[in-house]
């Protein structure tokens, strides 16, 4: 049942904060901003260095499974390419798996242990090889190659395909993204790359509260 609790919860919140960074302590500092500003679902790359060691320290302040709700929030790994990243990664206390691309031994490991997983893909055979593969949502990457009209084409064939789009979705088009039919949306460096241009990492803050009210804006 927590698998579908937290497939529910990702779906629910709507924004997945995709963070990357030289050092695991930028990567925390990062997250704790978008946490701050109103993203509770966290994505930490593997191209992080020692990323493991900022998803544990995450994973230790803000599991979801904490009587705080204020330090509630439900963080993952992202650019996993292989079952055995994703077994370190969730042995390190990530609640969630995502790749660039389909991997099925990737999507059979997660499925084991009942970790929700969502790999990258750009095409209809993908999304019907992953659906087959028990995959609950399937991330639309690279989003900036596509228009939001993509998900409506694509849900013809497979409307049961639930499909977050990541790279490229901003503030001005992620209102065109959900209301094309879109369950979340992955935001990338648009969220921290102010914040690292300058030192002032409170602008991730900020910049997390203005995706949460458009994402509230586009659900009306």
């Amino acid at each position: 049942m927590k698998k579908l609790r937290l497939v529910q919860q990702i779906v629910d919140e709507g924004v997945v904060a995709v963070l990357r960074g030289e050092t695991p302590d930028e990567v925390v500092e990062m997250a704790e901003q978008a946490i701050e500003g109103g993203i509770k679902v966290i994505e930490v790359t593997m191209t992080v260095p020692f990323a493991l060691q900022a998803i544990e320290k995450l994973a230790k302040k803000y599991s979801s499974e904490t009587q705080d709700p204020s330090k509630y929030a439900i963080i993952g790994v992202g650019t996993v390419l292989d079952p055995e990243t994703a077994r370190v990664a969730i042995l390190s206390g990530s609640e969630f798996v995502v790749g660039p691309s389909l991997n099925p031994e990737t999507v059979k490991l997660c499925n084991r242990y009942r970790i929700p997983v969502m790999p990258g893909v750009m095409t209809i055979e993908e999304i019907q090889r992953a659906l087959e593969l028990g995959v609950d949502v399937v991330k639309l990457f690279p989003g900036n190659l596509y228009s939001p009209a993509m998900i409506k084409a694509i849900k013809g064939p497979p409307p049961q395909a639930n499909i977050m789009p990541t790279g490229g979705v901003s503030l001005s088009n992620l209102g065109e993204w959900i209301k094309a039919g879109a369950v979340a949306v992955g935001i990338g460096s648009d969220l921290t790359t102010e914040a690292v241009k300058t030192g002032d990492y409170s602008l991730v803050a900020k910049k997390a509260a203005q995706y949460i009210e458009a994402y509230r804006v586009a659900k009306q």
